[in-house]
């Protein structure tokens, strides 16, 4: 099948295809010889990988679109930069690795991440997976798609799953939320499985290999979810934060209410349950 993407989607799969060669290589740099780890707070690590990429990502998307707004995790603008940045009708926002725990244990669960936001909301979205060779795309109001280490492309879409019992559900491999444990009480959830990177997450529910995922509380930033939410939702999906509203791409950075991430068919009964399991997780107050 021949699948093709406006232009502007296209120079952003472009950017990110050369991103996730780069991110391949320093992966194999760090498995065989290790990269040096710093952090920028403790448990928030950081390498070498994080910021040539970021460095690679927003150099490219400043060269193509130079009207637009950038924030890249690894270089975020203080003060009234940052604002005259999220002002901008579009705005890229930059995860050049996601998933940098998970890169520095080497399991291969992280992401390389381009969203573009449009007055606001998310529009459209790469995210690549450089351990498996693949690379999502999708605009909001048009189809997901794949691309192969080959360069083919193949649409993709969420499950159709309709129960709680046959869901499956993506937690954080380092830090589940004190929910989880309620939550899949409630509903009853079938599955629960620990998996690294909100990008690669999200793949594994546009590819139809599970229905849910589930952030409670701060730790997320607008450069985590805005790939993958238009991404998500090109394929079907659906994700809101844990008071169903959507995310706000004008600022602040940093989310408060974390997010909720479905196959769009089960999103309203999760909802329904979360205000339950917070209070029982005694974290209401996120």
């Amino acid at each position: 099948m021949l699948i093709t993407a406006d232009a502007e989607l296209e120079a952003m799969i472009l950017i990110v295809r050369a991103a996730a060669k780069r991110a391949s290589e320093l992966y194999a740099e760090h498995v065989e010889a290790g990269l040096a780890v710093t952090e920028k707070a403790p448990g928030d690590p950081v390498t070498r990988a994080d910021r040539e990429l970021d460095a690679f990502v927003s150099a490219a998307l400043r060269e193509r679109f130079p009207d637009a707004g950038i924030v890249s995790e690894e270089s975020v603008p203080a003060g009234a930069a940052l604002a005259a940045e999220l002002e901008r009708r579009e705005v890229f926002f930059v995860d050049p690795i996601d998933g940098t725990r998970e890169f520095v244990d080497k399991n291969g669960e992280f992401a390389v991440m381009l969203g573009l936001a449009r007055d606001g909301r998310a529009s459209a979205g790469v995210l690549a997976v450089p351990s498996e060779g693949l690379i999502f795309a999708g605009r909001i109001g048009q189809r997901a798609f794949v691309e192969s280490s080959d360069g083919s492309r193949d649409l993709v879409q969420v499950s159709a799953v309709t129960r709680f019992e046959e869901a499956r559900m993506l937690v954080s491999r380092s830090h589940e939320p004190a929910l989880v444990g309620p939550l899949r009480r409630r509903l009853g959830i079938g599955t629960v499985s620990p998996c690294g990177s909100v990008g690669v997450k999200v793949a594994r529910l546009v590819q139809g290999k599970a229905e849910l995922y589930v952030h409670a509380g701060a730790g997320l930033s607008l450069w985590d979810t805005c790939a993958p939410e238009a991404v998500l939702v090109a394929a079907g999906g659906r994700l809101t934060d844990l008071d169903v509203g959507l995310i706000d791409y004008r600022g602040p950075t940093g989310l408060s209410r974390g997010l909720v991430a479905t196959n769009g068919v089960l999103h309203p009964g999760v909802m329904s349950a979360l205000g339950w399991a917070e209070r029982q997780a005694g974290r209401r107050d996120g």
